[in-house]
């Protein structure tokens, strides 16, 4: 299940400027291809995308711009490939340039959490 948020908090200051004011969209532990946004458009923009791991041991995240082509890795995964369980961000700042948006894909003990703005 998919749940869009609009932020209307203060992110910051200009020494620590956190992620801008826009949406938030989840992808489930093992979600393939789950679309950031109702419908995902050309110049969809991805601020990032903040990595919940479940395990020390989670498994990959990547991300793709629309349904062609190929997925980007932004989060490689594997055994023990963590120390502890606390997410991290993965500052991207990207817009899409192909139909459909931002997609996700998750692997097995890790979720994820894309910012940005959506269609």
């Amino acid at each position: 299940m998919t749940m869009a948020r609009t932020s209307t908090a203060n992110r910051g200051g200009a020494l620590n400027r956190g992620p801008s004011l826009g949406r938030w969209e989840t992808a489930a532990a093992s979600a393939t291809n789950q679309a950031l946004g109702a419908t995902g458009k050309v110049g969809d923009y991805l601020e990032g995308v903040l990595i919940v791991p479940a395990t020390t041991s989670p498994g990959p995240v990547t991300i793709k711009d629309g349904t062609g082509g190929a997925a980007i890795t932004i989060f490689a995964g594997g055994a023990t490939s963590l120390a502890d369980l606390k997410p991290f961000y993965v500052p991207l700042g990207m817009k899409s340039l192909a139909a459909g948006g931002w997609l996700v894909t998750t692997g097995t003990n890790v979720s994820a959490i894309g910012i940005g703005t959506f269609n």
